[in-house]
């Protein structure tokens, strides 16, 4: 799959040799909170350099960013997920034809508070305490305290890649507490000495304990190997084959001495 990936973000790094010169305009960027610190980044530079066009740029999770490019209000959509079947059917029903193009690699990383003295934890271990099986972290080999599970609303493509690589498709514990971005759990880990929750690699600061997932710690090395075991790629959507200040800017996007830098310097993992 990986390999598919890396195939997109090169058929996409190729448009730069047919893009055209983009008039002034107005594009619109919504989705994925996880790609929305590299995209901050990467719009900030890109109206500087380019003054004669106006980006606006919101978050709302993956299955958002999705839909707004099905129902035509934004002309990029920002997704740390594939889009999935129903959701091409129904761009299908509309005339939308949804293009993927992969502009970064991410981690998913299970975090605690700073005092906890918690560094490993299993797959198996975070999807028995995220149904509800594990309570204490005395149980894993942490501290003796009661287990706060934070987790991501369901419009998150962070929890569609964690329903899928950590619950193996078993619902969460409704006692979870839901949050909507990474920011926020975030915010509730480093609050909360009995919080677990997870999110992007880009996120993570020295105001919560990143843990190992297997014995093995989330890195752009592992990230980018594969070997850290929730890994994914980051993508942006657009409806058919990019033009204009679309195509300009996902061109942008991929070039590695421009916005892959961005990926960097937003803590993600870049294509190249």
């Amino acid at each position: 799959m990986k390999k598919l990936f890396r195939v997109i973000a090169t058929v996409g790094a190729a448009l730069t040799l047919c893009a055209a010169t983009a008039s002034a305009g107005n594009l619109v960027i919504k989705g994925s909170t996880t790609v929305l610190p590299i995209s901050q980044l990467a719009v900030e530079a890109y109206m500087k350099a380019h003054p004669d066009v106006n980006i606006s740029l919101s978050g709302g999770g993956s299955s958002n960013g999705i839909k707004a490019i099905i129902d035509g209000s934004t002309d990029i959509a920002n997704a740390s997920r594939f889009i999935k079947n129903k959701e091409v059917a129904l761009a299908q029903e509309k005339g939308v034809y949804p293009v993927p193009f992969a502009v970064a690699y991410d981690s998913i990383i299970p975090i605690v508070h700073p005092s906890n003295n918690l560094t490993n934890i299993t797959r198996a271990q975070l999807k028995d305490i995220y149904m509800g099986k594990i309570t204490n972290f005395k149980d894993i080999g942490g501290p003796d305290l009661k287990i706060v599970v934070c987790s991501r609303d369901t419009s998150s493509g962070t929890y569609e890649t964690w329903e899928g690589k950590v619950m193996n498709k078993e619902r969460v514990s409704p006692a979870a507490q839901v949050m909507a971005s990474n920011g926020a759990i975030v915010q509730a880990v480093s609050n909360n000495k009995y919080a677990l929750g997870y999110i992007g690699i880009g996120y993570v600061n020295d105001s919560i304990r990143p843990l190992k997932v297997d014995g093995v710690e989330g890195t752009k090395e592992s990230t980018l190997n594969g070997t850290f075991p929730i890994s994914r790629p980051l993508f942006m959507f657009t409806n058919g084959w990019p033009k204009g200040d679309t195509l300009n800017f996902v061109n942008y996007m991929l070039h590695p001495e421009k916005g892959q830098k961005h990926v960097e310097a937003a803590g993600y993992v870049p294509l190249y």
